[in-house]
């Protein structure tokens, strides 16, 4: 293993890797989040038919129900292609850690993969044939299965920046799980979960109102469009709001596990106590700012305290900056945080410390091996950084954290406007009756036509929205592939660029034609409208 992890490979297939892997993960991550959202829309509808006995309420179901059919089965092939790629692209990572990253991809291959496929079938199949009761809990594990296998693979997702439920193995040269449970309920992983899917939630809120929208446009189902937008808005606003919160929960988590990360998000060049939040500066996207040399960007707007409050729940609370984080500093409790330097000499001394252990077992030196032991747990913590060669290596590049981070805030709130306006328009008469005055007097929802273009507008900048997210979790923790423990070049596979090159552009193709499919159909399932009732 330690042969493989030291290969020279070359930097062409390591970024023509990265490309490929984040080219299946983008465009997977397309249609994962309307499943889920769709999965919400379609389980009130459906409750709602179940309580009432209402014919059009089956009809709104069943048309939320084509578009989530629709969308869900690519999902299922992207993510197939995704999950081989960790074979394909970085055996060395999956050699090194295929103990416990594999462990919750099984477990959502065997569990929740399959209790979507048998209760999807009935969702579809089952209508007049099962009774309403169950096909009505069909419909909401078909979601709750989706949702499930959202979890193990956020778990798994979760591990690699927060690695947790292990021990690495000097005889095996690899890293063992010693708790599942640990791995599996990570807290890192509980945050990462609600905020995700919380923000898939948004995805599904905003596409039901834009579909609504659109028919109201258009002056067809209007009873259908209406009252789906009322339940689109009402989830995408509950949605909104989890969000926001999640969100300040997988920040505060990221500043105590990943301060590089959250340094990057910021800007953040030089640390203290009392930090402020950035909201707007001037970051050239393009290029990697000179931190060692600045204090902070150029016109900067900032609020006084808030990043000391967001990463340590203290207005006053210390956040270490990148020039901190590389040179080292003292942390809150008084202890030290090691340089970059000083932890790179100490993962080459575990790295080293391993070689000798494992030359005195063959040599059958029992001293020799406990010595080396010892040293190699004592430095065990800092292993990934033995392959680092500069300090400079550990930095993400900090326009791409940056500005993805802000548009994600920005665009979260944007939406929260925009459900609470939506709501307001479609409750206004009991607004008055409340005594609050109307946004439009005497004007119903189905005639405010440059709500409905924006609400149409909306859609896509959901999706960038959501992922904006994942650029900031997965370039902010750059280079690792898992945190502090295994670098990008260290576990990519000993492929030649020119192949990986090859099945990039393959991949674009394939993956480009699936989304233009789907959107194909989903255009067309739109147009057609729902089904009518014999």
């Amino acid at each position: 293993m330690m042969n493989n992890l030291l290969l020279d490979i070359t930097t062409g297939t390591i970024d023509w890797s990265r490309a490929q892997f984040a080219l299946t993960a983008i465009y997977h991550w397309l249609f994962v989040p309307l499943t889920l959202g769709l999965a919400v829309i379609m389980g009130i509808a459906e409750t709602c038919y179940y309580r009432t006995e209402k014919p059009f309420w089956k009809r709104t179901a069943r048309f939320w129900q084509k578009l989530f059919g629709v969308n869900f089965a690519m999902g299922v092939a992207t993510g197939i292609i995704l999950e081989f790629e960790f074979g394909t692209n970085w055996s060395n990572y999956s050699w090194f850690v295929g103990d416990i990253f594999g462990a919750p991809l099984a477990v959502e291959g065997i569990v929740a993969f399959f209790m979507e496929s048998t209760f999807v079938a009935v969702m579809y199949f089952g209508w007049n044939k099962v009774s309403r009761g169950f096909h009505l809990a069909s419909t909401w594990l078909t979601g709750l299965g989706a949702t499930i296998s959202a979890w193990w693979i956020l778990v798994a997702n979760a591990w690699m920046q927060y690695p947790v439920g292990c021990e690495f193995n000097p005889d095996t040269m690899r890293n063992e799980m010693v708790s599942f449970f640990e791995v599996a309920l990570s807290p890192f992983a509980v945050g990462k979960f609600c905020h995700t899917v919380t923000s898939a939630w948004i995805i599904g809120g905003v596409f039901t109102v834009a579909v609504s929208c659109w028919y109201l446009l258009k002056k067809r189902e209007e009873k259908l469009a209406i009252e789906s937008i009322k339940i689109g808005a009402s989830v995408g606003l509950v949605a909104s709001v989890l969000a926001a919160m999640t969100g300040h929960t997988s920040a505060y988590q990221v500043a105590q596990v990943q301060p590089m990360k959250l340094a990057a998000m910021e800007a953040l060049y030089e640390g203290g106590t009392d930090q402020s939040l950035t909201a707007v500066a001037w970051v050239n996207p393009f290029v990697q700012p000179d931190y060692m040399n600045e204090t902070e960007p150029p016109l900067r707007i900032a609020a006084p305290y808030a990043l000391s409050f967001l990463a340590t729940n203290d207005f006053h609370g210390y956040v270490p900056g990148i020039k901190e984080l590389l040179n080292g500093y003292t942390k809150a409790d008084g202890s030290q945080e090691p340089s970059i330097e000083e932890k790179i000499k100490r993962g080459r001394s575990a790295i080293y410390a391993l070689m000798t252990y494992r030359n005195a077992k063959k040599t059958g030196s029992q001293e020799a091996q406990e010595m080396s032991l010892k040293t190699l747990k004592k430095n065990m913590p800092y292993f990934g950084y033995g392959y680092i060669k500069s300090a400079d290596q550990v930095v993400p590049f900090i326009p791409v954290c940056f500005w993805s981070f802000r548009l994600m805030v920005g665009l979260g709130c944007l939406f929260i406007v925009f459900f609470a306006l939506v709501l307001f328009i479609t409750y206004q008469d009991k607004f008055k009756a409340l005594g609050i005055s109307k946004l439009w007097k005497d004007m119903p929802l189905a005639d405010h036509k440059y709500l409905h273009m924006a609400a149409i507008a909306l859609v896509p900048l959901a999706y960038i929205a959501s992922e904006a997210g994942w650029m900031v979790a997965e370039m902010g923790r750059q280079p690792w592939t898992i945190q502090d423990m295994l670098p990008t070049w260290a576990a990519v596979s000993d492929l030649h660029a020119g192949s990986v090159a090859l099945t990039f552009f393959i991949f674009l193709a394939l993956f480009t034609t699936m989304l233009a499919v789907e959107i194909n159909i989903l255009l067309k399932q739109i147009k057609k409208g729902p089904e009518q009732e014999s």
